[in-house]
């Protein structure tokens, strides 16, 4: 009321293609970031999660309660949250969405990679990696996730009472061999593959250690090295590659502003025509980052041994029963008695896609009483955030992008 169109301090605005933002970002750095591959023109076949449409029948924490209901024959383990797996009534004539021909890829062994295309939250969702069946808010509640399976299986057509139309059956879990193929660009794989140097393997070489030794001296350990590469890498390289790179605290301050817009692009390990040196010390990189990605899947999946060496205490008895969470001078309280003892503040407020899930999964389960294996769950999730935390400090050291 106060103003007219002339005394307004007007802004001048650069709308760019494809985008065309009507607000001011900074995009001087696009032209990096776009050398990258986009995530979703990596993996082939992708889809969004399982939606139930009655998640309160048909998904339970207690397989035996769907199985009470429903009977066997359809019960499989979901993915639900970070760190909470549950059980779903897996009956596609019944389901809002199944997905079933998708998700039957995570029938057998297997990996995916969840992501966020663009949160309503207008910020980058950090992916997580999950190896059951997936729930669409596996990493959100507000976004509906996109499903990245590492393999694809071979499928088979049959007949199912259960759906009573054609449906499809991957094959039986076969860990190794032909059975599989890797859910991978090829054109993108090649890309990497001759940029380090390296072949490109469907399934990971087991790695045998060989003693290189100097022949002009007597052998000993000062005079031999331990080699153990294969000159190879596999399609779970490449996701821990991805996983690493996106847990680097620099790349995503520095990307943010396109992060937050679509599915991430990652760098590739090495520049177009690198030198013999730039070559060496990509690779270099490239296996540095491979492995810490690597550390940090096993932590999600809860699978490493480290998410049982327990930085916490569950002191007091009582009944277990989660009433009203609280923090407090590194206690997690879940009544008025009971708590979770040593919490680091850093692990209670971390984030793994759009939850914190050390609050998440205890808010999940008020007026539940935890069972002896939910109290050791729970604190290996609070492992498995502070280790999370500790590997992206290392991670942040490393400069993610080549020269």
């Amino acid at each position: 009321n106060q103003n007219s169109l002339e005394s307004i301090e007007w802004n001048l605005l650069q709308p760019e293609a494809p985008n065309h933002f009507f607000v001011n970002k900074n995009f001087d750095e696009q032209s990096e970031y776009d050398k990258g591959f986009a995530v979703n023109e990596l993996f082939t076949k992708q889809s969004m999660g399982i939606t139930s449409g009655n998640d309160s029948d048909y998904v339970d924490f207690l397989e035996n309660t769907l199985i009470k209901n429903f009977g066997l024959s359809n019960i499989k383990k979901i993915d639900y949250r970070t760190f909470d797996t549950r059980y779903i009534n897996y009956d596609a004539s019944i389901l809002a969405r199944a997905r079933y021909d998708f998700m039957q890829n995570l029938f057998s062994n297997n990996l995916a990679i969840s992501f966020v295309k663009r949160s309503r939250n207008d910020t980058f969702i950090l992916p997580y990696i999950t190896k059951n069946i997936v729930d669409k808010c596996v990493i959100s509640t507000l976004d509906n996730a996109n499903i990245f399976p590492l393999y694809l299986y071979p499928q088979k057509e049959i007949q199912s009472e259960m759906f009573g139309h054609l449906a499809f059956a991957a094959e039986p879990n076969i860990r190794y061999g032909n059975i599989r193929t890797p859910n991978l660009n090829q054109a993108i794989v090649d890309k990497i593959a001759e940029g380090l140097g390296l072949k490109f393997v469907n399934e990971p070489v087991p790695v045998v250690e060989t003693l290189q030794c100097n022949v002009s001296t007597n052998v000993n350990v000062s005079t031999c090295d331990v080699t153990t590469g294969t000159g190879t890498f596999a399609p779970i390289d490449v996701l821990d590659y991805i996983y690493a790179v996106l847990h680097s605290p620099a790349y995503r301050e520095k990307y943010k502003e396109f992060l937050k817009i679509d599915f991430p692009r990652i760098p590739f390990p090495t520049s177009p025509l690198p030198s013999p040196q730039e070559r060496e010390q990509a690779v270099d990189r490239f296996w540095k980052l491979v492995k810490l990605g690597g550390e940090i899947r096993q932590i999600h999946l809860l699978e490493s041994p480290v998410v049982e060496e327990y930085i916490t205490q569950y002191p007091e008895d009582g009944n277990n029963m989660v009433v009203k969470t609280k923090y407090e001078n590194g206690r997690v309280y879940i009544n008025d008695t009971q708590y979770f003892d040593n919490v680091p503040e850093t692990a209670w407020n971390f984030y793994i896609g759009g939850y914190q899930p050390a609050q998440k999964w205890l808010k999940d389960r008020k007026d539940r009483a935890l069972e002896f294996e939910d109290i050791l769950h729970y604190q290996k999730i609070i492992v498995a955030l502070a280790e999370t935390d500790r590997i992206m400090s290392i991670i942040n050291g490393i400069d993610i992008e080549p020269k």
